[in-house]
Parts: C-alpha cells; sequence; structure tokens
C-alpha cells in the first residue's frame, strides 16, 4: 500500500510505551515517513507529561501529521487535542480504555487516573478527521462506551469484531488491517 510521502505518520502509544511485538511498532518498520512518541523516563502516568511528550514530538515534523494511537494513546491523543490547536491531517485510534470505568487488575484504578489528570476524558469533538477502531470483547473497555466515545469525539467508528485489546495479549503482533483502515481514513479527505 502506498501512502503520500508527504505523510508523516506519528504513532501514539499507551502506557507501556513501546513493546516489540506489538502491532504499532511493527507498523512503524512498515510504513515510510513514520515516527513514533518517545518513552517516558519520569511522571509515566501523568497525563501532564504524555501530552507534553506528544507535543514535542509534532513540533519535530513539518507537514501534514497522521496521528495512529492505541489504548491510552487514545485519550493522550484527546486530551492533547482539548489543549492544542496545532493541524493533524487525520487520526485511526485503535481499542481506546474507559478510564471512567475500573480497570482490570495490572491497570492504574481510579483513583491513581484521576490523581494523575486523566479524569474527566474529553467528550469533544475532535479538530480533525478520525476513525475509532473498537473490539467487541476489550477488557478496558466495553463497546458500547466506545461507540459513545467515537460518537462524542465526531469520530467514524469500525468494528473489529472481538479483538480483545489489540495487543499482544490478544495475539497481534501484526495488524494488516491498520493499513487498510489508513488508507479508509485517508481516502475520505
Amino acid at each position: 500500500m502506498t501512502f503520500d510521502p508527504s505523510l508523516t505518520f506519528l504513532l501514539v502509544p499507551g502506557l507501556r510505551d513501546h513493546v516489540p511485538e506489538h502491532w504499532q511498532t511493527l507498523l512503524q518498520a512498515q510504513l515510510p515517513n513514520t515516527r513514533s512518541v518517545p518513552p517516558l523516563e519520569h511522571d509515566k502516568l501523568s497525563r501532564d507529561a504524555r501530552v507534553a511528550a506528544l507535543d514535542a514530538a509534532l513540533a519535530d515534523i513539518d507537514g501534514p501529521v497522521v496521528l495512529v494511537a492505541h489504548s491510552a494513546g487514545v485519550m493522550i491523543t484527546v486530551h492533547w487535542a482539548a489543549q492544542h490547536r496545532r493541524p493533524i491531517h487525520a487520526a485511526l485510534l485503535a481499542t481506546p480504555p474507559d478510564f471512567d470505568q475500573p480497570l482490570p487488575a495490572g491497570y492504574p484504578d481510579k483513583a491513581a487516573l484521576e490523581a494523575n489528570g486523566w479524569l474527566p476524558a474529553p467528550r469533544a469533538p475532535l479538530p480533525f478527521r478520525s476513525l475509532v477502531a473498537a473490539s467487541r470483547n476489550d477488557p478496558l473497555a466495553a463497546y458500547e462506551r466506545v461507540r459513545g466515545m467515537a460518537y462524542a469525539w465526531g469520530s467514524r467508528l469500525v468494528d473489529l469484531g472481538e479483538v480483545g485489546h489489540l495487543n499482544p495479549a490478544a495475539g497481534y503482533g501484526p495488524w494488516p488491517q491498520a493499513t487498510e483502515l489508513l488508507a479508509e481514513l485517508l481516502a475520505d479527505g
């Protein structure tokens, strides 16, 4: 699949940052002109630090940007959009978590998320074209809740079926549909 060479794809990983076998990491090796928001050394749970890291990564890019966010990376993106007005060409937002509901064991609890600035999650329309890719059996967010987020953000919703949280624990490694969805998203505008 060929994309406009003027586009820069910026990956926005979740709270676990860069995982070698994750679809985002594999996508970065596959797509030309792709970068990733670098991992944080400190304040890993701080929403403000994550939003600042995204903003700094965007400041280093000339030309149109397509954001490719997964999990908490989606929430970083929507919090960034609520605070900043740099132009974004489009965004693929894959399996956002529902921080308003308790997360499974091993993830931050609601009190920690609130103390670190994640709540409430923004519900305003995004100022750029976006597509939310939602799972029917994501342990971090019920499908109906993600559908509500997509509606609030003005995003097109794509039902991925039962793909868990779309991460290595759910069997994703490679996710070929990512490039298909990016092509669809970019063809829309």
